[in-house]
């Protein structure tokens, strides 16, 4: 009996359910780990344990649009196989800063685990152990990233948003109130769209990134529609980058900045991770 309530404590009410089947209740797998607290005196290092939720929130496609049946999206995308190669979404700021630190905590474990002929075939490599971090971009880098080395408004570059076999370079909304004049509903497969000049993929649309950035809602306003909350106690603000499958062509270009409150989880907004570029030791 004592196992068959634990097993029960596992899942979550079938009143609670949107499917109203038996669901595994994520908000029990949390990830917890420790990052610098701010703190006046810079020679006294403290610690502060930060603690998110694992799992993605599944309920984005039906909350961020109330009035359109989004039902089939919340019940496939996060867990049926043919969504594998699509864009994360419904991911905090916070989730995605914890992503990176066990991104990085995972590398570092299977290196060690390597024998010493593949661990010295990694490090001959230009790699380092322990590895680089991994950290969301600053804005800065996510748009040095996005412009691909162009002085230009998109990626791919200024002027027009097709191919010259008349495709759509991006995942975006081309008309106002039409999603599907690009062939795409909603998200995308990763790499459905020529990547730029660093071989970089979806640096406009498809789904908004995240950045490590503040954002200072004083200095500008920028009336996009991913701007849908004003309540001030959610959390801080954070830089969003990229426009997305939602948004209008205005809103994918390469200096555009949105935001979002840290602690708000979206179906138009996911994340890419960078590393630092280890120093590699040249032959004299």
């Amino acid at each position: 009996k004592n196992d068959e309530a634990l097993i029960d404590s596992l899942f979550l009410p079938s009143e609670e359910s949107i499917t109203g089947s038996r669901i595994f209740n994520v908000n029990i797998l949390k990830y917890s780990y420790k990052i610098e607290k701010n703190n006046a005196n810079k020679k006294k290092r403290k610690l502060e344990t930060v603690e998110v939720l694992v799992y993605p929130d599944t309920t984005v496609w039906v909350s961020d649009f109330t009035n359109i049946y989004n039902e089939p999206m919340t019940n496939m995308y996060f867990w049926y196989e043919a969504f594998d190669d699509y864009p994360v979404v419904g991911v905090t700021w916070s989730q995605a800063k914890a992503y990176c630190d066990w991104k990085t905590k995972e590398l570092n474990k299977r290196i060690s685990k390597l024998s010493k002929r593949k661990r010295r075939r990694w490090l001959k490599k230009g790699n380092t152990f322990p590895v680089q971090p991994f950290k969301l971009p600053t804005s800065e880098q996510w748009e040095y990233a996005a412009r691909g080395g162009k002085r230009a408004d998109y990626p791919w570059g200024n002027g027009s948003m097709f191919n010259e076999k008349d495709n759509l370079l991006a995942n975006f909304k081309p008309r106002s109130g039409n999603y599907t004049v690009d062939g795409a509903m909603y998200t995308t497969k990763v790499k459905s769209y020529p990547p730029n000049d660093f071989e970089l993929y979806d640096m406009a649309g498809n789904v908004a990134e995240w950045t490590e950035d503040s954002y200072d809602i004083s200095s500008s306003y920028f009336g996009t529609s991913l701007n849908s909350s004003s309540d001030e106690e959610r959390g801080s603000l954070k830089e969003v980058r990229g426009g997305s499958w939602k948004d209008v062509k205005k809103y994918l270009k390469v200096w555009e900045v949105d935001y979002e409150y840290k602690d708000t989880a979206r179906s138009y907004i996911g994340f890419r991770t960078v590393q630092a570029s280890p120093q590699i030791k040249r032959k004299k």
